[in-house]
């Protein structure tokens, strides 16, 4: 069985949680999930099965959507609302909705983030949690991520508090929303931390083609667990396709190097034999008028 599950994960659960659950609901160890997600964040998360599981980094390596909710007034050492308050301050004056529509446009485009310490990032060979769980201090690396849209969301019916406030981003791999939220606070005069994060998209999977757990369990029962499964090549929908007749079909299945095609722009790409994905090649690092393959599908 072959195909990503277009899962939608619920709050509760780690990334390996939920590839632990799908590899005994379809009675398999090849698993993998796209992108870890904290355990009390929901959110679109695609799980590859089977010769899917081969594309993981590409699908890893992509921008993702996400609705975030900043509260002014408390930071916290976790810079969401699950850890120890560091900072207070009362919000006196709560910004106006210009206010935070043009601090939000001001981190459009490449920023550069300081991981939490409460992060899975490495400094030394060892994860920031771990120096932060002994109480450790270490200078953290700076990073570059990619803020390609950013804008003010309506604030859910259930928290009309005027102290905060939601926005829904598209970011690069790597972005931290949760140090997002803090510095979005800071521009606006006030210690800040986020209150809830869900992720809406990743690559081309969406909320609303997600599946949920309670789903695939009643798949399972008629044994139809297979229909919730999307093709493999939907999960590399942000590559460039290229199509090859019959014979070079062969050769790319063989793992064979070809010239590199005039027409293919994009570095990875999809070679593709009609409606069959064959391989993901890239240019030769050696031979630049040569491509050779990086992942060959024969499932």
């Amino acid at each position: 069985m072959n195909g990503i599950l277009p899962l939608w994960k619920p709050k509760g659960m780690t990334s390996h949680d939920c590839v632990i659950r799908v590899r005994k609901l379809y009675k398999t160890k090849k698993v993998g999930h796209t992108g870890t997600l904290d355990p009390e964040v929901e959110g679109v998360l695609p799980i590859c099965i089977g010769e899917a599981t081969k594309i993981v980094p590409f699908l890893t390596d992509t921008q993702k959507t996400y609705s975030a909710e900043v509260r002014l007034g408390t930071a916290t050492d976790t810079e969401d609302s699950h850890g120890q308050v560091i900072e207070e301050a009362p919000v006196l004056a709560p910004p106006t909705d210009e206010d935070i529509k043009n601090v939000l446009q001001s981190f459009k485009g490449i920023i550069t983030q300081i991981p939490p310490m409460y992060s899975a990032v490495k400094v030394n060979g060892k994860k920031l949690y771990e120096y932060a769980r002994a109480n450790e201090t270490v200078e953290r690396p700076k990073r570059e991520v990619t803020i390609y849209n950013i804008e003010r969301q309506a604030n859910s019916g259930e928290n009309d508090d005027t102290n905060s406030f939601w926005f829904k981003v598209v970011c690069s791999k790597g972005t931290y929303v949760r140090t997002l939220c803090q510095d979005i606070g800071k521009e606006l005069g006030y210690p800040a931390h986020m209150g809830d994060l869900v992720r809406l998209e990743t690559a081309s999977f969406v909320k609303e083609t997600t599946v949920t757990f309670p789903a695939i369990e009643e798949a399972v029962k008629v044994n139809r667990q297979d229909q919730l499964l999307m093709p493999i090549v939907s999960g590399l929908s942000h590559f460039e396709r290229y199509y090859v007749d019959e014979d070079t079909k062969e050769r790319v299945l063989n793992g064979q190097k070809l010239l590199k095609p005039e027409n293919i722009d994009s570095d990875p790409f999809v070679i593709m034999h009609h409606d069959q994905l064959l391989a993901i090649y890239q240019t030769h690092p050696e031979k630049p008028e040569q491509i050779k393959p990086v992942r060959v599908f024969r499932g």
